[in-house]
């Protein structure tokens, strides 16, 4: 069994910097002239390497559910490793029909930051709560994943038109919104950043606090900005709590998830102000030059059909296959747990997409807004839904 975990990591791992290394290839095929004789080189690596990294993430799957034996997608460190894998599936697939480039320079890097922020959760395998305990488990997580991978390729799509065509010689609503979403982005980052850091100076505090008549321990990893409500340190010479967590936030170990929220939004928030510095210039302005190439209406149709293609596979996995396994865990197809209602507030959005696409003609620009907009709900359903909100899903 540890040799099976061993290899699984390593070929996480392994995929990961593969994905990495075709980022850089992606990147250069921006710079590749029409007249080149070697045109094409480098985006024929990068697709290669995408897919060995796509394979060696498929061993890692397999691997993994050998040792534990069971499917590795009842957690978030599995579940968001899940997403990541779907994530550059959906590309692949897109790509060969496509074969846009471009779109390999933005998704491997959300593929990245999705697996590295997956990575920062424990990675131990566990035996499965008896909720869990179902082949539904499996058929219900693997599809609703592989429909918000899909769905996010849109977001990408639009997001690369949105960089392209918006004007970024004048500071408007639109390039500050577009800035909010790059914004978002580094918060990710900075999430993966601090979390190695203090790992690797193997940083732990203890608290105790009490939550409905209930004595409770929490073990922050990173330093307390905010403590359990009436909280009490349990560790010597650690960080004194600036704040403390609201009372209302109840939940899995909610007051040190709502602390790394915290220190996610401001390493982030450091992250992008370098960035700043150094282009002297706000994100999208330095990344629109990269992208003058690239034909916006592709852009356009890329990101319909992927909700065109995601919207159904999600409708399977985050509703109906859900319904059924909501009903074999907890005898009922549905109830207002925070979970199932962002579920059914994803579907919805991406209902009213196609809807606006099809029968008002919103193409462009308001198509792509929509896109972010979309990706935005499945990120607060993936994040904030499982980190903050108390419900049936806390054990992910």
């Amino acid at each position: 069994m540890d040799n099976l975990i061993d290899v699984s990591s390593t070929m996480l791992y392994t995929a990961f910097i593969l994905y990495l290394i075709a980022t850089c290839f992606f990147g250069a095929t921006i710079k590749e002239k029409k007249d080149n004789g070697k045109k094409g080189v480098a985006g024929k690596i990068a697709i290669t390497l995408t897919i060995i990294g796509f394979i060696a993430q498929i061993v890692y799957f397999i691997t993994r559910w050998m040792a534990s034996g069971h499917a590795p997608v009842s957690n978030l460190f599995e579940f968001m490793t899940f997403f990541g894998m779907g994530l550059v599936f959906a590309f692949i697939i897109i790509f060969f029909i496509y074969r846009l480039s471009v779109l390999g320079l933005f998704a491997l890097p959300i593929a990245l930051i999705v697996i590295a922020y997956a990575s920062m959760f424990p990675t131990e395998i566990s035996p499965l709560v008896p909720s869990l305990q179902s082949h539904w488990l499996y058929i219900h997580v693997t599809t609703v994943s592989l429909g918000e991978a899909i769905l996010s390729i849109s977001f990408v799509a639009g997001l690369i038109y949105l960089i392209r065509q918006i004007d970024q010689t004048v500071k408007s609503k639109r390039t500050t919104w577009l800035e909010v979403i790059l914004f978002s982005l580094f918060v990710f980052i900075g999430f993966s950043v601090i979390s190695a850091v203090f790992n690797v100076a193997d940083y732990h505090a203890q608290f105790e606090y009490e939550e409905n008549g209930n004595m409770l321990t929490t073990d922050y990893q990173l330093p307390a900005i905010a403590g359990p409500n009436d909280g009490k340190s349990l560790t010597e010479n650690a960080m004194k709590p600036l704040f403390e967590a609201p009372s209302w936030m109840h939940g899995a170990e909610a007051p040190r998830k709502f602390n790394t929220l915290i220190w996610s939004i401001l390493t982030g928030l450091v992250l992008y102000v370098l960035a700043r510095l150094i282009f002297r210039k706000r994100i999208g302005a330095a990344i629109q030059p990269l992208l003058l190439k690239v034909k916006p209406d592709l852009l356009d149709e890329i990101s319909y059909r992927a909700v065109a293609i995601g919207f159904p596979v999600f409708t399977l996995g985050g509703l109906i296959f859900a319904s059924i396994w909501a009903q074999i865990a907890w005898d009922r197809f549905w109830g207002w747990d925070p979970k199932e209602v962002w579920a059914l507030v994803t579907w919805f959005f991406y209902a009213a997409f196609l809807h606006l696409r099809l029968s008002r003609g919103w193409h462009g620009e308001k198509s792509a807004w929509l896109a972010a907009g979309g990706f935005a709900i499945i990120m607060f359903n993936l994040i904030a839904v499982n980190l903050i909100l108390a419900g049936l899903h806390s054990y992910a």
